[in-house]
């Protein structure tokens, strides 16, 4: 099934567009933007290759990127020798999970660098608060927000 509305379209460019601005690979997000709206959920490689007029080898290359972020995933194929792919439950909440464990890992940064400017002065140092408050918040807050997130879902289903 070939996803033609003008609709369609745009949500798809516009997950391509929201990736890009995150400094994410278009292709991937405009993969995803087809996989968020394909009925029925499961696409096949070649499916998707045809929806976004792109080359197999651009979209394999970032369908194996969304599987390893944790967005999508790969599904029994019907047909053999084919790859199909869907949207992954729990997708976006494996996706923001990644990117917050490397905002902790930025807040010990912050910690060593602030241990470099011991003695300093204290304008000196305040871009590395900055730093340290913001991913030190994230890091106590998030586990929070998550739970909150799965709760919801659980409440939706």
């Amino acid at each position: 099934m070939i996803l033609t509305g003008i609709n369609e379209k745009h949500f798809i460019e516009d997950i391509g567009l929201f990736f890009e601005q995150m400094g994410l690979p278009r292709m991937a997000g405009r993969i995803l933007g087809v996989l968020l709206i394909s009925v029925p959920p499961e696409r096949s490689l070649n499916d998707i290759c045809e929806n976004l007029q792109a080359s197999k080898s651009a979209v394999s290359t970032m369908a194996r990127y969304l599987v390893n972020i944790g967005l999508i995933e790969k599904v029994p194929s019907p047909l053999p020798r084919r790859d199909y792919f869907k949207f992954r439950p729990g997708g976006w909440l494996t996706f923001m999970r990644q990117r917050m464990e490397i905002m902790a890992a930025l807040h010990e940064i912050a910690e060593r660098g602030l241990a470099i400017l011991e003695g300093e002065e204290e304008p000196l140092k305040e871009r590395l608060y900055e730093a340290h408050d913001v991913f030190a918040f994230v890091e106590k807050e998030f586990p929070r927000w998550l739970e909150n997130m799965k709760n919801t879902k659980e409440k939706r289903s």
